[in-house]
């Protein structure tokens, strides 16, 4: 097998499993290297490298790449990583918000048992929308992928991205509108 040219698609229909393995082997240390750099820690930096290429043998039929490999696939690996530091930052936030409610008694028995109506409302109504419509959903509001990274993750038009959020937030709001005034509440109380 010849060498990997930077050029040429991660996975060809010619070669299948082949060649995307010869790709894994060529690229995978120097964007383990990267990774850690952006995520200091090994054992996550192999994760999100291997996340990486599990994506792209998965949407493999709907993948278009519109530059190299290699800049394709270092790109992935940055978005990958942003997105875990992002989970990660809002992680800590959540954990210093309930250690400090915990140790300081703050928030009343009954704004705690509101927000974990209003919560499981929400999940509730997030499970109930149509499946590509709450995947963006998710992807837009929880990873905060803008739409053309969502568009190109999936393989969709811009266009579809928006319609789908436009379709999720009106039905959302419906669905959660009894609580509205509540999570406002909450909110400035907070």
């Amino acid at each position: 097998m010849t060498a990997i040219d930077a050029r040429q698609p991660i996975v060809r229909t010619d070669y299948g499993m082949l060649h995307f393995e010869e790709v894994f082997k060529t690229h995978f240390k120097e964007l383990h290297s990267y990774a850690c750099t952006l995520v200091k820690d090994d054992m996550v930096a192999e994760e999100m490298v291997q996340q990486v290429f599990f994506r792209i043998w998965e949407k493999k039929e709907q993948l278009s790449i519109h530059s190299s490999a290699t800049a394709y696939l270092y790109r992935s690996v940055y978005h990958e990583c942003l997105n875990y530091l992002k989970h990660q930052k809002v992680k800590t936030a959540y954990q210093v918000y309930a250690k400090t409610t915990a140790d300081t008694g703050t928030g009343s028995a009954a704004q705690k048992i509101q927000l974990s109506e209003l919560q499981q409302h929400l999940n509730k109504a997030l499970n109930e929308l149509p499946e590509q419509c709450r995947t963006i959903f998710q992807m837009s509001r929880y990873e905060e992928l803008k739409y053309q990274e969502i568009a190109d993750r999936l393989g969709l038009s811009i266009k579809t991205i928006e319609n789908q959020m436009g379709k999720a937030l009106r039905i959302l709001r419906e669905k959660l509108k009894d609580f509205l005034p509540l999570l406002l509440l909450i909110l400035l109380n907070l």
